[in-house]
């Protein structure tokens, strides 16, 4: 049961042809049972109207919205009100991806730390599920995501416990870049970590150490795609169908078989994402 949790069918960059082949070789692996389902997660108000519409013609696709930090700084109150409207479409499953980026700084710091907190608060209202990007800023996103009650017993009260019984905060830290500490605190919390692509690359040590340290119960599998090319297409533009890759690179840390990767990660997803079917 392969579930890439987190792609960008609505990436800006996708020609109509090229976006049009791509759901038609997702289609195509679903249908053959190489897959299950796909994320197609917003990065601002366009691409998470996109990603609605993505998910209402596609079975397999769910979607996000949000506003990822680098575009905050194009975001205002009417832009927040056209993520709540679509926040309330069938098939829109969380509020993402949001956060902190201080690698680029495309938008001002203080903006995004407004905007992370104003769309953790949407998540809240909302009662749904939070994607979050993390660069270079990993403490103080999980100082902002604890201020604004992201791991509150009101909130894991919402999702319920696990099956293991520890709590869910609907909390998903996306393509997880920080230490195995982090990741250890995070999951005590109630969120979940997301792995990418960079784990199949030769010199990301960390990462690694962090699938060693986070039982599978805990983790999702994703792509990002188009970006983070998983080894051994590093280079190529990445696609939803490339999370085979990840997922076996983890089978591998673990000691697992891909098979029992696929479906143990494939079902976190579901229950992380509300999906019921």
């Amino acid at each position: 049961m392969l579930f890439d949790s987190h792609s960008h069918f609505n990436n800006e960059d996708y020609t109509s042809l090229e976006r049009q082949a791509l759901f038609n070789s997702v289609d195509k692996a679903v249908r053959e049972g190489r897959m299950s389902f796909a994320m197609d997660i917003g990065f601002d108000p366009a691409s998470s109207q996109m990603a609605a519409e993505h998910a209402e013609r596609w079975p397999w696709c769910y979607a996000a919205v949000g506003c990822h930090p680098h575009d905050t700084k194009d975001m205002d109150d009417e832009k927040l009100e056209e993520l709540r409207e679509l926040a309330g479409r069938e098939k829109v499953v969380a509020i993402g991806e949001i956060g902190l980026d201080f690698h680029y700084d495309l938008s001002d710091r203080g903006v995004q730390r407004e905007w992370f907190r104003r769309q953790i608060r949407l998540a809240n209202e909302l009662k749904m599920p939070m994607v979050i990007h993390a660069r270079e800023a990993d403490g103080e996103v999980m100082d902002i995501l604890k201020e604004e009650g992201a791991f509150s017993d009101e909130r894991t009260g919402w999702f319920g416990a696990r099956p293991d019984g520890s709590p869910d905060a609907g909390v998903l830290l996306h393509c997880f870049s920080g230490s195995a500490e982090m990741g250890r605190q995070y999951v005590k919390l109630g969120a979940s970590l997301s792995i990418a692509g960079p784990v199949t690359y030769k010199n990301n040590r960390k990462t690694v150490e962090v699938v060693e340290a986070i039982p599978l119960k805990y983790l999702l599998v994703e792509t990002d795609s188009p970006y983070l090319t998983p080894v051994p297409f590093r280079g190529k533009r990445n696609t939803p169908l490339m999370v085979e890759y990840t997922a076996r690179k983890i089978a591998e840390i673990k000691k697992m078989t891909f098979e029992d990767v696929a479906e143990i990660t494939g079902k976190n997803a579901m229950r992380f994402y509300g999906i019921r079917e």
